[in-house]
């Protein structure tokens, strides 16, 4: 049974979602790398190598998210640090 995973909302600058979906999609990269090299058979292992490159792309995909994420963090801490009430 998959484990559930709760957001909690509190992301600023990350999100735990999101680094637990990354550690996940890379524990799979791994997988699917040891059974390429474990399959010698032409037609399996070109095909693991395609669901291989489409789980590289998901991480690479998730960790632009990230960085999207940690971006605009910044931008809104610096908005929030020049804000001045007192003019």
């Amino acid at each position: 049974m998959a484990e559930h995973i709760e957001c909690s909302h509190a992301c600023r600058n990350t999100c735990g979602l999101l680094n637990e979906a990354i550690r996940r999609e890379s524990e799979m990269v791994k997988v699917y790398e040891t059974m390429m090299s474990d399959c010698d058979y032409p037609d399996v292992q070109a095909f693991v190598r395609e669901v291989l490159e489409e789980r590289s792309r998901t991480v690479i995909r998730m960790m632009q998210k990230l960085n999207e994420l940690r971006a605009r963090g910044q931008i809104l801490d610096g908005v929030i640090s020049s804000y001045n009430p007192s003019i």
